[in-house]
């Protein structure tokens, strides 16, 4: 049987080594950190989770739902870890970041077949006939290994920016200004609710358009792009986490329609919806910080002192990370990749995680699940399939290996990304909540008889 090597501790890659491992593979698990760290890492732990805490909705019948309950029925070791390390977020799944991380490095450090190593990968070996690789570094790849992954891929890698939430010292919140809601009293109340008046959420606008914002670094330039001379209109920025005053800058309200939006957040005192709202979601077990749900932001920190302490309840705010902008790196999955993550040309090297153009936290140990069930596999002498069309694991596979060449994006778990009904039916049930239910029951059908084959 071939040995396992597996580069990269983020969340691929130690779920890709639990499963490999889980299926009587021998694995390596190669971590750099803290041999060498990254620009946005703050730690050497696996599953560090770099930018909020949210694995997103346990509404059920959606689609982040979906992927999560395929997960769970495949047994995925992360989000048991995630599960056993969960803080109150409403109809959301949000964790401890350092318990979760803890209970991850246990379950690797305790797995016997798997071995850690704490070093840099520069060079990956296509021809070695004993090996199979699983790159899962992430998006933040370090520069000998993405140039090595250049040189057999060919291919220019594509960039977007990704930013990070700012987390606030609970004890330092007015808590006399501020009130505990769930949007549309879905789930618990586990959300601190900020609310603005229009002349505060205007006066806060007019602040953030004056702030000054951190330079462009010279690891995070797109490739061709001057520092100095980098328009922020030439920033290639993921739609689906977007800097705050990149968002403001489409249009006055934009804010108030996005991490903003006032909707189903009824103010208790008040009886009514405030104008604009930001809301704070619990960080750890302990309760004693908050991150600024969607608040992602580049500005200096000395500014986003200022301006955040505008919001209605943090104006004498303690700090405990200020946003942060930082470059994500990713294939072109379309042309380089099978749908069972293989390179095309080099079939011995699979590629998991967000370098494989996925984004969010349980998108990228979906991918890991996946990887590492496939390598197991091909380890084994065997074909791996696909997981189902039907499927949200198979469907987000489907995307990438299959998306328009010219016009290839990240993505994350949406129902856009599933077949949808038969016109027949999406004329008979109106109801997108009752279709959603129907994609959802096909979905784990499906994928209950692949993982029984």
């Amino acid at each position: 049987m071939k040995k396992i090597h597996i580069i990269g501790g983020g969340l691929a890659g130690p779920e890709a080594a639990l499963q490999a491992a889980n299926a009587d593979c021998d694995v390596t698990l190669s971590e750099m950190r803290p041999v060498r760290s990254t620009e946005a890492h703050q730690t050497a732990d696996f599953a560090e989770l770099v930018c909020s805490n949210s694995l997103k909705s346990e509404s059920e019948n959606t689609a982040p739902w979906l992927l999560k309950q395929e997960m769970r029925r495949a047994g995925s070791f992360l989000l048991q870890a995630a599960d056993a390390s969960a803080v109150p977020a409403g109809h959301a799944l949000a964790v401890d970041r350092t318990e979760f991380s803890r209970l991850v490095a246990e379950l690797i450090e305790q797995h016997p077949r798997i071995t850690i190593k704490r070093e840099e990968i520069t060079r990956l070996d296509e021809n070695d006939a004993d090996t199979l690789t699983i790159l899962a570094s992430g998006p933040l790849t370090s520069s000998p290994l993405a140039a090595e992954l250049q040189r057999l891929t060919g291919a220019e890698h594509l960039a977007f920016y990704d930013s990070i939430s700012p987390i606030v010292d609970a004890s330092t919140i007015d808590m006399d200004k501020v009130y505990f809601a769930a949007r549309w009293d879905k789930g618990t109340a586990d959300y601190i609710n900020c609310p603005f008046t229009k002349e505060e959420y205007d006066a806060f606008i007019d602040a953030m358009a004056r702030a000054e914002k951190i330079e462009q670094k010279a690891w995070e330039q797109l490739p061709g792009n001057d520092a100095a001379t980098a328009a922020p209109e030439k920033l290639q920025y993921f739609e689906g986490c977007l800097p705050i005053e990149e968002t403001a800058r489409r249009g006055r309200d934009t804010l108030r329609f996005g991490p903003m939006k006032p909707a189903g957040l009824t103010n208790p005192k008040t009886g009514r919806w405030p104008y604009a709202a930001v809301q704070l979601r619990q960080e750890n077990l302990r309760a004693d910080s908050y991150n600024l749900v969607g608040f992602q932001n580049s500005l200096k920190y000395g500014e986003q002192a200022r301006v955040l302490r505008m919001i209605p309840g943090l104006e004498h705010a303690t700090f405990l990370r200020y946003g942060q902008i930082h470059r994500n790196t990713y294939l072109h999955a379309p042309s380089l990749l099978t749908e069972t993550l293989q390179l095309k040309a080099h079939p011995s090297i699979l590629i998991a995680g967000q370098l494989s153009g996925i984004e969010g936290y349980t998108e990228s140990i979906a991918s890991g699940l996946l990887a590492g069930r496939f390598a197991a596999a091909l380890a084994r002498g065997e074909q791996p399939t696909p997981a189902p069309r039907l499927t949200a694991n198979g469907s987000l596979t489907h995307y990438i290996t299959h998306a328009d060449h010219k016009k290839f994006q990240p993505a994350n778990i949406t129902f856009d990304l599933l077949p949808p009904l038969e016109e027949e039916l999406r004329k008979k049930i109106r109801d997108k909540k009752e279709r959603h239910r129907i994609q959802c029951e096909r979905a784990l059908e499906a994928f209950d008889a692949w993982l029984a084959k």
